[in-house]
């Protein structure tokens, strides 16, 4: 029987485990902290955002720079799977606004519970409070793991999913870089993504908790537009966060590791053209001609931020309505459109969702998640040099990517030697799916 280790039991680690298991494998499942899914409970706010029900070609673009890399982990299993894959164990899931995907519950801990009562009734070993120091060769394959404690474990084949360096009090500290790289793999450099902004400007603090929605967010590079998204946003103590500055984040990050010049441009009243806009605020301002301007843009802004608009186009706040000339009405309409923030620096990384960079794609088969430098060593999760935009994204991709790495882990060099890769025996997800040989969680 095939020995198969996996390192880290977050969402990748367990389904690589729960996978290598249904495969007829003896299965070690070590965690560094006391329980297994610690970052998987606070993913979804608490409710636990297992994927999102948009086709195949979307969930791949809403990667950045490797989004390719995933095609063959989510052929193999893709959304409609997790759903299953979940529903088989005792948690029914729902489909929300946009696509995203959550247990009927809105309790990350059901999913969590059914993975790990899953790991238990296949007679998987889960060690926790068991941290890895390294991963151990022999003719220079993958053969085993060495402990921080110097117990040593041999294994048949390694699967390292330790996450990133994002929430590390859930235990993804980064050590999983470090492991790689003794290795011989390359590791791009580590960003914060999906992670609030902070900005030059103090005013947000004056309107922290104010939450913007249906707005248009520019994200400017060098004073060159780079990215733009549409959707609800939110002002803190330190600058901005919520869904669109989050998925800006990471080409904020890579910007200003650059040393680049980064602005976030909003747009208020994306629905209206300037022209719009202009004759809106005439109209305004003829309703309340008498009363002074600070009072005259009750109808168009949150209270908040009245202050704000005024200061950015440069009125008077306490002058008359009457008082006001088409130039200054013009720089209120801009302002409006093209609200600006200089942004310093992102939040720590400790502070992000996930992160960006890891492990480089091109030293792992993206069909069987194993090296290309090191045999038998495979990679899951949010240690692979994959991230993407909020939405249940990266949990599908940890979920994939787990799924292959443990389907293909099973696989001893005696059956690859004899039948070569994609030879007689197949894919083993075709295997699996096709004379239920194995039972695995898509059957």
């Amino acid at each position: 029987m095939k020995r198969i280790l996996v390192v880290g039991a977050g969402p990748a680690g367990m389904m690589a485990a729960i996978t290598a298991a249904e495969n007829g494998a003896s299965v070690t499942l070590l965690e560094k902290m006391r329980r297994p899914g610690r970052k998987m409970l606070i993913t979804g706010k608490g409710r636990c955002n297992i994927t999102n029900a948009a086709p195949v070609p979307e969930l791949i673009r809403q990667f950045k720079g490797n989004g390719a890399f995933l095609h063959s982990a989510f052929a193999a299993f893709d959304n409609e799977d997790v759903m299953r894959f979940f529903e088989k164990l005792g948690v029914p899931v729902k489909v929300e606004r946009g696509g995203r995907v959550f247990p009927v519950s809105d309790k990350a801990a059901d999913c969590v519970d059914a993975m790990t009562a899953r790991l238990h009734e296949l007679g998987v070993t889960l060690r926790t409070e068991a941290a890895v120091k390294e991963v151990q060769r022999q003719d220079g394959r993958a053969a085993g793991v060495r402990l921080v404690t110097g117990e040593t474990i041999a294994a048949d084949a390694v699967i390292l999913a330790v996450g990133g360096a994002s929430y590390p009090g859930t235990g993804s500290t980064g050590d999983g870089y470090a492991m790689a790289e003794r290795l011989g793999h390359t590791v791009t450099p580590i960003l914060p993504s999906l992670v609030p902004l902070e900005t030059e400007e103090e005013w947000p603090r004056a309107v922290q908790g104010l939450s913007l929605r249906n707005v248009r967010v520019k994200l400017l590079v060098d004073g060159e537009k780079c990215e733009e998204l549409f959707g609800e946003m939110m002002f803190t103590h330190f600058g901005v966060t919520g869904p669109v500055i989050l998925s800006l984040s990471r080409q904020a990050a890579q910007a200003l590791a650059g040393h680049h010049f980064v602005e976030i441009e909003i747009d208020l009243k994306p629905a209206l053209t300037q022209e719009k806009l202009a004759a809106r605020v005439l109209r305004d301002f003829e309703k309340y001609q008498r009363k002074q301007v600070k009072n005259a843009l009750v109808d168009l802004l949150p209270h908040r931020l009245i202050p704000v608009l005024i200061d950015a186009a440069y009125l008077d706040g306490e002058a008359y309505v009457h008082q006001v000339t088409q130039e200054e009405r013009g720089r209120l309409v801009s302002a409006l459109k093209h609200l600006v923030l200089t942004v310093t620096r992102t939040r720590p990384i400790a502070e992000a969702i996930v992160t960006a960079g890891g492990v480089s794609v091109r030293e792992i088969d993206p069909r069987t998640m194993e090296s290309r430098i090191v045999p038998r060593l495979y990679f899951a999760g949010e240690l692979v040099d994959v991230d993407a935009f909020t939405g249940g994204y990266n949990l599908q991709a940890a979920f994939s990517m787990g799924v292959a790495a443990g389907s293909w882990s099973v696989w001893n060099d005696e059956e690859e030697e004899a039948h070569g890769t994609g030879g007689d025996k197949g894919d083993p997800a075709d295997r699996a799916r096709g004379a239920g040989e194995a039972a695995h969680p898509w059957g």
